[in-house]
């Protein structure tokens, strides 16, 4: 089992920054391959990046390639999501996930989920 909180959203300015983080809990944390995902209002969920188990490989979508970035610490149990550039379109909930494959972007290969924390960017 794994237990994943999310932190870090809030209100920010088209061009702006923020940075996500997802604290994990059980011992198996470091087996998994994490991803983050975001749902906009009247949207399906969509996939953002993912991070390997060891960190080694990531991948994201082509909408944030460039401008986010994905990363882990495994010794603390956290992920975060390195989010600049924001614009409008980034608005969005976004969820962390823990799946056993890697790069996958259906949220139905992502086994335990945060409860989400909302990114709203103003233009």
């Amino acid at each position: 089992q794994v237990q994943l909180v999310e932190s870090g959203g809030g209100l920010v300015q088209a061009g702006g920054s923020l940075r996500l983080s997802c604290a994990a809990s059980g011992r198996t944390f470091s087996s998994y391959d994490m991803g983050w995902f975001r749902q906009a209002p009247g949207k399906e969920r969509e996939f953002v990046a993912s991070i390997s188990w060891s960190g080694g490989s990531t991948y994201y979508a082509d909408s944030v390639k460039g401008r986010f970035t994905i990363s882990r610490d495994n010794a603390k149990k956290t992920v975060h999501l390195q989010m600049k550039s924001l614009k409008p379109e980034d608005t969005a909930v976004y969820y962390c996930a823990a799946s056993s494959l890697f790069g996958r972007e259906s949220p139905y290969d992502y086994v335990y989920w945060g409860q989400g924390t909302q990114v709203t960017v103003s233009s």
